[in-house]
């Protein structure tokens, strides 16, 4: 029997992954995404097959995180053996210039999914998209026992959808575990992440498009790893006979001054010549170091990291150099069928 799954947040970064993984898996996929006037589907454009023809397997629907009768329609319409949600306002920095709304959709926006699960007595398997974010200022490195201590208000969104996720899980019976997952990037990460923004501009200033790259702090110590190897761990979080809660990380420690003259060097650039520094991209409170022990997973899942930041930093390059080759080019986008 084909499983089904939804996922919310499918055209980010991780769900485009997610959606590729379980569709080669035999899934029929279903994915959430907002309205907008302007294509939004870019990310997962190549997965398109014509609903209309019977090996259609991927399937969206209009909706947001932020309105719960919503949810309550398309899950009972649904039916999913699977959720991940995945969406949220995910930008630290975004979050201290819009509080308020990171708290609605990245917070509340987790419970308004789990209680239309629960309102309809939907019988299905809930990953929560938890992040290394939630440990902020402790030690690391950082486990599945290291007490919270956000930094942010998206870090503070995230540790209540964790434990409304938890509360949900031992309250009703729900399977719902968290996924800690530490940074983790790809050449479809969003441009204003600090290594999206790193390796674009690589690539432009070796292109002679750039001359300058302006970052805030150099100093600031990261586990980054590859996001299709970390959805494969999503996906695994949900097979297990019993719900827990796994950190998900390389175990490895760079900071972005390491991943800057990774990017630079691979494209034989001096980062120095390019690199200034802008104080508006500094935190008001900063994070320091996360670094992630992923023990249990490795244990439990059998899962670890294969790909860490040096790799990672030279795929992401390549990619924003064989891009720039094609920019330009004429996008062709697809009628998407929605309900």
């Amino acid at each position: 029997m084909t499983k089904r799954a939804l996922i919310t947040g499918i055209t980010g970064q991780d769900g485009s992954y997610l959606a590729e993984f379980l569709l080669a898996k035999g899934y029929e996929v279903h994915g959430l995404i907002r309205r907008a006037s302007t294509f939004n589907t870019t990310r997962i454009d190549h997965l398109y097959v014509d609903p209309h023809e019977s090996e259609a397997k991927l399937f969206l629907h209009y909706g947001d995180i932020t309105d719960g009768s919503r949810l309550v329609t398309l899950l009972a319409q649904v039916r999913p053996d699977e959720v991940y949600h995945l969406a949220a306002q995910s930008h630290v920095r975004v979050s201290f210039d819009e509080p308020e709304y990171t708290g609605d959709t990245t917070g509340l926006g987790t419970i308004r999914l789990l209680e239309a699960i629960r309102m309809i007595g939907l019988q299905c398997r809930f990953y929560q998209a938890s992040s290394s974010e939630m440990f902020g200022a402790a030690a690391p490195p950082q486990n599945e026992e290291t007490p919270f201590y956000p930094r942010s208000p998206y870090g503070a969104a995230k540790v209540y959808s964790y434990w409304v996720a938890r509360n949900y899980r031992e309250a009703y019976g729900l399977f719902a575990v968290n996924g800690i997952l530490f940074n983790h990037e790809s050449p479809r990460r969003g441009e204003t992440f600090v290594t999206r923004k790193i390796t674009r501009s690589v690539a432009r200033i070796k292109a002679g498009l750039e001359t300058e790259l302006y970052l805030g702090n150099l100093d600031a110590v990261r586990d980054w790893g590859y996001a299709p190897e970390f959805v494969e761990a999503m996906w695994l979080m949900l097979q297990q006979d019993d719900p827990r809660d796994y950190v998900v990380a390389t175990g490895s420690a760079y900071s972005v001054r390491d991943f800057v003259q990774f990017a630079f060097d691979h494209a034989s650039l001096d980062w120095e010549k390019h690199v200034r520094f802008d104080e508006r991209y500094l935190r008001p409170t900063e994070v320091d170091a996360l670094i992630g022990d992923s023990s249990v997973a490795k244990s439990a899942l059998g899962w670890q990291a294969e790909v860490h930041t040096p790799d990672l930093a030279r795929i992401m390059v390549d990619a924003d150099l064989k891009a720039l080759e094609t920019e330009g080019s004429p996008w062709v986008h697809r009628a998407w069928a929605h309900d």
